[in-house]
């Protein structure tokens, strides 16, 4: 329940309420490490833990920020991937790391909804960026997975002030998402998770790719949060087909077909039509010459 006080915060009030929060872990997370305990034993490895922070953004970013913590900052790089985190930290020290995380509130819908949208971006990541030749496409991944982290945390600690954003959607105040937040909380959510970042000292090129630098990796990256929230409210969404025309400038060597087939959750006859639509939008386009 928020206090007074609370319900006239702004994004630094609030950054600096959540960043000091300890983050929990999914229950999932947790029943998937017993599972892979039991069939492994000893024998786990680094990337199959890693397997499971990719599919947790708070297990992720309590990863992260633990490794970051531990690492010498004269002597190491900076962690930017779930991989490079889980060997800087060991995998003993990551069991205890999950196994010593409060769990989220399962029955929270809203919160289900957003980490869900989150896991759905980083997967489309993966998929889309395996047609370019990145260097380190799990940095664009893990980016992504963190995007919205600011609206989780939220939803984890304070859910009156993201479920005011949603009734002002239901309530037809505000037709985007984003205009949603300014008017019912007085602060974008993307906002809120760049301040947390700030404040963890998150890796710089972690905090560029979801600040959206205007290149192509931070690019690909803030467009699967989108294509994510657009996926995740229905294969009918408007906005598909120029998220897709979208992919398809910043990924030229990919076809439409092939960037519409890994738009999960979407059966041949909705990706079909959503091509359809991208390759309209594309031939409207005006000439780069």
């Amino acid at each position: 329940m928020l206090t007074d006080y609370q319900r006239h915060w702004g994004v630094d009030q609030w950054a600096a309420f959540l960043a000091a929060q300890e983050l929990p872990s999914m229950l999932r997370s947790k029943m998937m490490l017993s599972a892979l305990e039991e069939s492994k034993g000893d024998a786990l490895s680094a990337k199959e833990l890693a397997g499971l922070a990719c599919s947790d953004p708070f297990l992720c970013l309590r990863l992260l920020r633990e490794a970051e913590q531990r690492r010498s900052r004269r002597l190491g790089r900076d962690t930017t991937t779930p991989l490079g985190a889980v060997m800087q930290l060991g995998v003993n020290a990551f069991r205890d790391l999950l196994a010593n995380s409060p769990e989220t509130n399962a029955e929270s819908a809203g919160l289900a909804a957003c980490e869900s949208r989150a896991v759905l971006a980083s997967q489309l990541a993966v998929l889309w960026v395996s047609a370019r030749s990145d260097i380190a496409p799990d940095e664009i991944a893990m980016a992504t997975l963190l995007a919205e982290t600011g609206e989780l945390l939220l939803w984890s600690f304070a859910p009156e002030v993201p479920q005011a954003a949603l009734d002002f959607l239901a309530g037809g105040q505000a037709t985007r998402s984003v205009l949603a937040q300014e008017l019912a909380c007085g602060f974008r959510f993307k906002d809120l998770t760049l301040k947390c970042a700030k404040i963890w000292e998150l890796p710089p090129l972690l905090f560029q790719l979801i600040q959206g630098v205007d290149n192509v990796r931070a690019n690909i990256s803030l467009l699967c949060v989108d294509t994510a929230r657009h996926l995740a409210s229905g294969a009918d969404n408007p906005a598909l087909p120029t998220d897709l025309a979208e992919a398809k400038r910043l990924i030229p060597q990919a076809s439409l077909q092939w960037l519409a087939s890994n738009m999960i959750g979407l059966d041949e006859e909705q990706q079909a039509a959503i091509v359809l639509g991208a390759d309209e939008i594309l031939k409207q386009a005006p000439s780069a010459e």
